[in-house]
Formats: C-alpha cells, structure tokens, sequence
C-alpha cells in the first residue's frame, strides 16, 4: 500500500494509472475509520483495478461553532486498516494542500442542499462539493462510493457530478449500523455512557415512523409528532430537524409514499448525530 500526501503527486499517479488503461474506484473519507467506511472500502474493491482511500478532515464544511478541532484523527489506525482490507494508495493531504494560500475558488449546488443539514450548517455543502470536487480532480476516479447515512450529502455530490458533467460512477452504500440499531459515526466516539444509551432514540423514531406507514398512516405531520414524542423523553436530546422530504427532490411533502425520505439530526449532549430511512 502507498501512502501519498501531495497533491500532485496523487494527481501524477492516477494520471499514469488512467494512461496504462487502469481504471480507480475511489472513498473519500475524513478518516477515524469504522465499519460503515469497511463498507465502503469493500463494495469499491471490487469494482475497479486499483482502490483510493482519501482521509482529509476537511475544515471548509465546519462552521465556526462546530467541531473541528475536536473531530477524531487516528492516521495510524486508519493506515493499518486500509493495508488489511487491501487499499492500493491513501491519500493523505493537508489542508495547505488542499486549500493553499490565497484560494478563493467554490462549488455551491444550490438546489438540494438548501434544507436539512444545509439549513442549520449554512456553508457545509459548499465545503462538501468544493473538496469533493477537488479529490475528484486529484484522484482521477472512474467510481467513487459514500454511504446513505449521509443521505443529502448523496443527493448533492450526484447533483454536481451530473451538472458539471463530471465522468464518474457515484455509489450510495447502505448505513452500517451497531448492533443496538445506532448508525456508525466517526462522532460516536464523543457521547459519554448515558448519552450513548439516549442516541438509541434516533433509531427508535425511524422505527416507530416505519411502524406506523406499515400500518398505513400516511399523513407526515402525525408521524413527525410520534417521532418527536421518542426524541422529546431523553434528558440530553435536542432535535435539530426532524424531516419528511421526498427521496429524489428533497421537498418537503405532506404524505409518506415510497420514496419519501424521513431523516433526523438530533444533538444528544453536545454530539450532533444523523440517521435516516427510506420508505
């Protein structure tokens, strides 16, 4: 496994790579590696001749008061996991690297990033679909895989690859989760016992929103409350949003039919955490 740091000589190798014919899957990640990133890293394994992993904390999607310089790093962990699910090149940049003195260049996709996460994090996806779009032009990959937990997120970079006509293969991959139901988050890691109990309850809303168009309630409004009373009975939750938005536009919508996307962020303590379905 080859470890590179700079960017242009990412950039030179997936170049001699594509000329030799070689084809590049690609996982972009802010490292702290878990099951939920193996699955990534597995699904992209097979899919192309030679695999890059990308970890870069990337300081463009946090906002003043979030939590950069707390967000977990352990490059040694990671790097040892890359080389036993066999990863052929981490990219490992800096944010000099990425974001060198005097830039000022921005993607903004202004559409679907607009609610949700993009409504209480103004500024996170035009950090997102910058770096994105950078790695790509780094990375060179002909398929790049990211997981459905971050589902707007999904949206957003398959929005700007079709706008920008962008020649790469984006690959939704199903939420990883534990095996009490709470989805894999790099953030997990912050929540303290009784915190870690109380985020079941992201969960258990999905669950009781299922529960409840299984059994053929279809008003999103009556479902929303149900999920609100779940959330509302922990001490330490706070609800950022809870959402019911069509799949593929991201409207809100007043009735739950397949393809509606109910998604929640909810701080439990001072952790932000996120979790969706798809009816």
């Amino acid at each position: 496994m080859e470890v590179i740091s700079s960017t242009q000589e990412m950039q030179q190798k997936a170049l001699a790579l594509k000329r030799h014919g070689r084809t590049i899957s690609c996982v972009p990640t802010m490292g702290f590696l878990h099951e939920g990133h193996l699955s990534l890293i597995r699904a992209a394994r097979t899919s192309a001749d030679i695999l890059v992993v990308t970890i870069f904390v990337n300081p463009a999607q946090f906002g003043p008061t979030e939590d950069l310089s707390s967000y977990p790093r352990d490059l040694k962990h990671d790097l040892a996991i890359c080389e036993k699910e066999g990863v052929d090149v981490v990219f490992t940049p800096g944010t000099a690297d990425i974001y060198p003195e005097g830039y000022s260049t921005y993607i903004e996709e202004t559409d679907l990033s607009k609610g949700l996460c993009g409504a209480t994090r103004p500024g996170h996806f035009r950090g997102v679909t910058t770096v994105v779009a950078k790695l790509f032009n780094i990375v060179q990959p002909d398929s790049a895989f990211f997981g459905r937990k971050d589902y707007q997120q999904l949206c957003v970079i398959k929005k700007m690859v079709k706008d920008l006509n962008i020649p790469i293969r984006i690959i939704g991959c199903p939420i990883v989760r534990e095996d009490d139901g709470l989805a894999m988050s790099s953030r997990n890691k912050n929540l303290n016992p009784d915190e870690r109990k109380e985020a079941l309850c992201l969960r258990r809303a999905l669950l009781r929103a299922e529960e409840l168009v299984g059994a053929g309630e279809k008003d999103a409004a009556v479902i929303r409350e149900s999920m609100v009373n779940i959330i509302e009975k922990e001490p330490s939750a706070r609800i950022d949003y809870i959402e019911i938005r069509d799949g593929e536009t991201l409207e809100l919508v007043d009735r739950v039919e397949e393809g509606t996307l109910i998604a929640l962020a909810v701080f439990i303590g001072k952790t932000r955490l996120i979790d969706n379905i798809l009816i």
